[in-house]
């Protein structure tokens, strides 16, 4: 196993080398870099019009000198190739630069997002395995009964709804309408002043709605799945050698179906609980105003921010990579059957 292991670590340096190269070639042919973007807001500031994204419109009046300066702030004197061996040898030391407009280290940024998307990833994860996996193996006990049907209806309709659609409307009507909770942020703005106990309550009043609106899709997958292997379990042999030794239903349940189907959901902990902090919540976070990761990604593509594009992609792949690995190492843990070689 532990050469399995090794072999994998080192193909994540191929991989994430093959991610960098090629968003690097592409970011060469976006218009409206890192120097129009300054040159954009210095016009802008100056009472002018910061009007189109390409290099030479956002460098029409500025003295030549002047421009090549700028170029050296930003390292862009250097050759293109030049910049991504700097890069990569920053990375290999996991030194993911410098913001070109928040003038603070791209992974100081992310530590500082992350409390948010903590929030919302951890919330999500533990809401959608802790009902999510009862119930489907609820609706696999009671396959094709009333209960099955109107809850597999249920979930489906929920599963259709899109989590920006459900956010809106939860915002419209509970934090607008009705005025039951607030419409943003995690905390409210005396947070601070507060005793612990109502710290407590004051972010849970504010969680509520976003991580509704994020939780309704992944609960979804995670009943259908839970049911689903539950089914194929219950109709395999052993169930019935199990059954014909006299066992009650619950030992046959519990000690013989329940192990060997949590496999595929089991096996599935590493990703979704990575995937619940950074995949899925930038429209969330945009719409109810929460400063995370996602929202900070998408800053940084819109003013054309690389360091931060590129530090928080290199950040992202590692680890799902990272994830990736102890997901399959999860199928030997789980199922000793499963071997690597």
């Amino acid at each position: 196993m532990w050469v399995y292991i090794l072999k994998r670590l080192l193909l994540m340096i191929p991989t994430l080398f093959g991610v960098l190269l090629l968003t690097f070639v592409v970011i060469q042919f976006v218009p409206g870099g890192p120097v129009d973007q300054y040159l954009a807001e210095a016009r802008t500031g100056r009472g002018g019009s910061a009007e189109g994204g390409s290099v030479y419109r956002g460098a029409q009046g500025v003295d030549p000198q002047r421009l090549e300066q700028i170029k050296a702030l930003y390292g862009f004197d250097k050759p293109a190739h030049e910049r991504f061996v700097q890069m990569l040898g920053q990375f290999a030391r996991f030194d993911l630069g410098t913001s070109f407009f928040q003038n603070k280290a791209v992974s100081e940024l992310i530590i500082e997002k992350l409390p948010v998307s903590i929030s919302l990833g951890l919330w999500t994860f533990f809401i959608s395995y802790l009902v999510a996996v009862p119930l489907g193996v609820a609706k696999a006990v009671r396959a094709g009964s009333r209960f099955d049907l109107v809850t597999t209806l249920l979930v489906l309709v929920g599963y259709a709804i899109p989590g920006f659609v459900l956010g809106v409307a939860l915002l419209v009507i509970f934090g607008g309408q009705l005025q039951w909770f607030p419409l943003r942020g995690l905390t409210s703005s005396n947070w601070e002043e507060l005793s612990w106990g109502a710290r407590i309550v004051d972010y849970l009043w504010h969680i509520t709605l976003p991580i509704t609106a994020m939780v309704l899709g992944s609960f979804a997958v995670t009943a259908m799945l839970t049911k689903n292997a539950f089914l194929e379990e219950i109709r395999k042999q052993y169930v019935v050698t199990a059954r014909a030794k006299g066992l009650s239903e619950r030992q046959v349940l519990w000690k013989h179906i329940f192990r060997n189907a949590l496999i595929p959901i089991v096996t599935g902990f590493p990703s979704a609980f990575i995937g619940a902090f950074f995949a899925g919540s930038l429209l969330i976070e945009t719409l109810f105003s929460l400063d995370g990761l996602g929202l900070l990604s998408y800053e940084s593509v819109i003013r054309r921010d690389y360091p931060v594009v590129l530090g928080t992609l290199f950040f992202f792949t590692l680890i799902g990579l990272v994830t990736k690995l102890v997901s399959d190492l999860c199928y030997v843990w789980v199922d000793p059957r499963v071997k690597f070689d």
